[in-house]
């Protein structure tokens, strides 16, 4: 007597307990990345996030912007350690978009005011 074989007993493809694919970090190993953290993890370390990934940094406390170097990475998280405060230049670029907005916006006003002289 044989049986029917149906094979995955319902299981969809691409489900199951096979293996997972997790997608390419964005971080590596030694590499320096300025961070802020967010929060604090259950163990008492800061939390980052880079490029949506979760990187636990100890000695940190929300708020703390520093510069942090990759040392171990994870499936699903990376740890860093302190190795100094964040650049300032990351702030002065922010302030130059701010500055650009606010020319950008200054033209806008010009050309609508022009608009309004010639109607």
């Amino acid at each position: 007597m044989e049986y029917e074989r149906r094979g995955s007993y319902g299981r969809r493809e691409g489900r199951g307990f096979g293996p997972r694919r997790f997608p390419p970090k964005p971080v590596e190993i030694g590499k320096e990345y300025d961070v802020e953290i967010q929060e604090t993890s259950r163990r008492g370390e800061g939390i980052a996030r880079i490029k949506g990934l979760v990187c636990f940094v100890p000695n940190t406390k929300p708020g703390d912007k520093v510069k942090i170097r990759i040392s171990r990475i994870s499936r699903r998280f990376a740890e860093g350690e302190v190795v100094g405060a964040a650049e300032a230049k990351a702030e002065g670029e922010e302030e130059t978009e701010t500055e650009e907005e606010s020319e950008e916006e200054a033209a806008e006003e010009a050309e609508a005011e022009e608009e309004g002289e010639t109607e």
